[in-house]
């Protein structure tokens, strides 16, 4: 099984996602990274391991009526949330390895929260370049730091098991900016750029975070959540509002290039 096979997640995480993660955390950012990447009307773009699609959805509302946008995922669970909100948009179960599309096909190519899963990272980042047309535009946001959720990992470490714990870091695993220009700068993309934007993890509650963080992804079934309450109760107090309302804040580091 390839290493980013374990990332799959099936049909009811994928709907569970698409209701809990995105407004928590991944709509805010998939405006500030299409922002980013200057689409306006009629181009052609590309949401590389889109999941089910926020970041698609946002470049469509710009790109007009004639809707040339695409999303490609391996995970066909997320492909089907995607197609059932926006069947207009062109969806595709591929690997960003090796993408079923001709080079020079997009104007735009966007990967949003992705890029530290890829087994092959310089590979996906040269493929992305081979799609793209000359003179056309990547824009790739990776998390950087975020207090909470590293408090949370070593929790979930001390309840579940390191193999758990780490699993929680990997999404915060390129947090380091200059990595990951560097990463874009050596697959051969001109005009890198990094900006660092603060945002949060917003939840109704410490409840509603730990179980969207359990259940909404590949630890669904490997953790005791009522262990985890219980344990994250007092050390997750500071991000806890009056109201129990929880905010992780969290940094995101956007990557822009282009291609020549």
């Amino acid at each position: 099984m390839a290493k980013h096979e374990n990332w799959r997640l099936d049909d009811a995480a994928a709907e569970f996602y698409e209701k809990n993660f995105v407004p928590a955390i991944f709509a805010d950012w998939a405006s500030l990274l299409v922002s980013a990447g200057g689409v306006v009307e009629e181009q052609r773009v590309l949401d590389v391991a889109c999941g089910t699609g926020i970041v698609a959805r946002k470049a469509a509302e710009r790109v007009g009526k004639r809707v040339e946008v695409t999303g490609i995922d391996l995970n066909p669970s997320m492909l089907a949330v995607a197609r059932r909100i926006r069947p207009e948009i062109n969806w595709h179960e591929g690997d960003v390895a090796s993408m079923p599309f001709a080079n020079s096909s997009f104007d735009v190519v966007f990967c949003q929260a992705a890029l530290m899963f890829f087994p092959d990272r310089v590979a996906a980042l040269l493929e992305m370049r081979r799609v793209l047309r000359s003179g056309g535009k990547i824009a790739v946001l990776v998390f950087g730091a975020s207090l909470g959720y590293d408090l949370t990992a070593d929790i979930l470490e001390q309840v579940a098991g390191k193999e758990e714990g780490d699993i929680f870091r990997a999404p915060f695993c390129l947090r380091d900016a200059d990595q990951v220009a560097a990463l874009v700068d050596g697959a051969g993309f001109k005009s890198v750029k990094v900006e660092t934007s603060q945002g949060a993890a917003r939840f109704q509650s410490l409840d509603t975070f730990v179980r969207t963080e359990i259940d909404g992804w590949v630890l669904k079934g490997r953790v005791d959540i009522d262990a985890m309450l219980l344990a994250t109760r007092d050390k997750l107090r500071q991000f806890t509002a009056a109201n129990g309302a929880v905010r992780i804040p969290i940094e995101a580091h956007i990557v822009t290039a282009s291609t020549d």
